[in-house]
């Protein structure tokens, strides 16, 4: 890894919370919590569920990381979004608040790294000067 770390931020949703979230809420949940990419994607997997619960945790990893200014406490879900990198390896793209902190901080990169199992989920960020 190029440049220092300057935030890190890791989450776990266990994934029967996510599937109670989607027969409770439905499309409310990607609606509101996912980026229509993002919700494209977690419907086009055979468990949605398991995509979504690995989503919120790589969304509430990278949060944490951006904390530390009262703003910054204001970061969406739809700030950040899950995307893949070309070779297949998690990347995000942050926008609005998040956009604006990772600025204020010098982020170069955030490195995610995800995990999930048919019960739990878990993604680890690293915020990155280079």
């Amino acid at each position: 890894m190029n440049g220092n770390a300057i935030g890190v931020g890791v989450d776990l949703v266990e994934v029967s919370r996510a599937r109670a979230m989607l027969a409770d809420k439905g499309a409310h949940v990607f609606d509101r919590l996912l980026t229509p990419a993002e919700a494209e994607y977690c419907r086009s997997r055979p468990d949605p569920a398991e995509h979504v619960a690995v989503r919120l945790a790589a969304k509430e990893a990278v949060y944490k990381a951006l904390q530390g200014s009262e703003a910054a406490r204001g970061i969406g879900w739809r700030d950040i979004e899950v995307t893949r990198a070309p070779d297949g390896r998690p990347d995000v793209v942050l926008s609005g608040l998040a956009a604006k902190r990772a600025k204020e901080m010098r982020v170069g990169r955030v490195l995610l790294s995800l995990s999930h199992t048919h019960e739990a989920a878990v993604a680890v960020a690293i915020l990155s000067t280079g």
